[in-house]
């Protein structure tokens, strides 16, 4: 029987219940912390080996110590050319933090014109970037910072809703930019489908320099047998005849060392020669001796893949444990509903409207810290009052188990007192 479909005597019992354990939970004073999607220490120790690696010296030859490069190692390149689906001549390798890298596309498109675009960003009377939710909040918080207009739209299991994103691009000029994790999105673990690649790289914009900011950050992150594949936006924009459209980005962040990797950016030949000639403004290369730790660490595409295999044997526990105790704790209450990522770093948790900051404040109050409601969605303002996003893999697995059969309890407390209220 769903919490729904009791009465109000059952609610109370319910309600009850949840309390008993609720205090029982805060008397055991814990201090754990779902709260960002890091790795854990094991899986940082996965790439020490990378550490040992000295040498200075590129496959050309280049002298990795100097000056140049601006592009990044070219045989670094060559291994995340087909994991990101760009072709190397159309990559860059940068610094450590693909975050960055968005944040100084957006930074030069408001100060210098984009290929194809009438004007600069900064001089357009209005910008306004669509926003697929649940999202990512830092693809957010960059919009804010600089006065872009978030505009949400709804996921479906195919993605973004593609009917609001058509229409709403091709009525406003004002529209430059959509964000997109396209596999394994942050929080709900959906990949795009090849139809919604297909119609995002053809439908007609608005604007000339309308941009998708393609956040592949869960590229080669796999958590079953069979990986998703994705469709390639470079070639379809390109086909579809947008060949600027796209940008893409990923990182090693989850693969090796989260402050010690690399980023890369990879779009049309226009969009990375002009990329490259504003980033030259501000250095004359990127740390190639990092680059060169990274490509002898893994000598080829195959490295990439047999490395995520041993990320996936130390994350995968973490993901069904979470799974199973969200089924033995709320399967069947009618309190809530959870996603099962097939990949990616995170597990998205729905409760009944209007209960997830309450969720929230209940769990830390017990110990457990948790991303805050509202943070999957533009402003902070999830407007529905539902959304939590789970973080597993940065806790060991007892921590975890405590953790999450914590939230289960915050879960059935927030909602049967919702439900007490509203009967009422």
């Amino acid at each position: 029987m769903t919490s729904s479909a009791l009465n109000l005597d059952e609610l109370t019992v319910q309600r009850d219940r949840a309390l008993r354990d609720y205090d029982a939970l805060v008397q055991r004073g814990l201090s754990l912390d779902l709260t960002r999607g890091k790795p854990s220490a094991r899986q940082l120790d996965l790439s020490d080996g990378m550490l040992a690696l000295s040498g200075h010296t590129a496959a050309d030859g280049t002298d990795c110590r100097n000056y140049g490069g601006l592009q990044g190692l070219p045989e670094l390149r060559a291994i995340f050319s087909r994991l990101l689906q760009v072709p190397a001549g159309q990559l860059i390798a940068a610094g450590n933090s693909s975050l960055s890298l968005m944040h100084d596309s957006i930074v030069h498109a408001l100060l210098a014109k984009l290929p194809g675009a009438e004007r600069r960003w900064v001089d357009e009377p209005r910008i306004a970037f669509l926003c697929p939710v649940p999202g990512y909040d830092r693809h957010f918080s960059l919009c804010e910072r600089f006065g872009i207009e978030l505009i949400s739209v709804p996921m479906t299991a195919e993605g973004p809703d593609m009917d609001v994103v058509e229409r709403l691009v091709l009525e406003d000029a004002q529209i430059k930019g959509i964000w997109c994790v396209p596999k394994y999105s942050n929080p709900s673990g959906v990949s795009y489908s090849d139809e919604t690649v297909r119609r995002l790289a053809a439908m007609p914009a608005a604007a000339p320099d309308f941009r998708i900011f393609w956040d592949n950050a869960y590229a080669v992150h796999h958590l079953t047998d069979t990986p998703v594949e994705i469709a390639d936006i470079l070639a379809l924009c390109a086909e579809s005849g947008n060949p600027d459209r796209a940008f893409v980005f990923g990182s090693t962040s989850k693969i090796t060392f989260s402050g010690g990797g690399v980023s890369f950016f990879g779009s049309s030949p226009a969009n990375v020669a002009w990329l490259l000639g504003h980033i030259g403004k501000g250095t004359i290369g990127p740390d190639k001796i990092n680059h060169l730790r990274h490509a002898e660490f893994f000598r080829d595409e195959d490295g990439v893949v047999e490395h995520m295999r041993r990320h996936r044997e130390l994350i995968q526990p973490k993901f069904d444990m979470v799974d199973t105790i969200l089924t033995k704790e709320l399967d069947g209450t009618g309190l809530a509903s959870w996603s099962s990522p097939t990949g990616g770093y995170f597990i998205s948790l729905d409760v009944l409207e209007g209960c997830a900051r309450q969720v929230v404040s209940r769990a830390a109050d017990a110990g457990i810290a948790l991303t805050p409601a509202g943070a999957t969605h533009p402003y902070g303002d999830d407007p529905r009052d539902s959304t939590i996003r789970i973080a597993p893999t940065y806790p060991d697995l007892e921590e975890l188990e405590l953790a999450i059969a914590g939230l289960a309890t915050c879960v059935r407390l927030a909602c049967t007192e919702k439900l007490l209220e509203q009967a009422q």
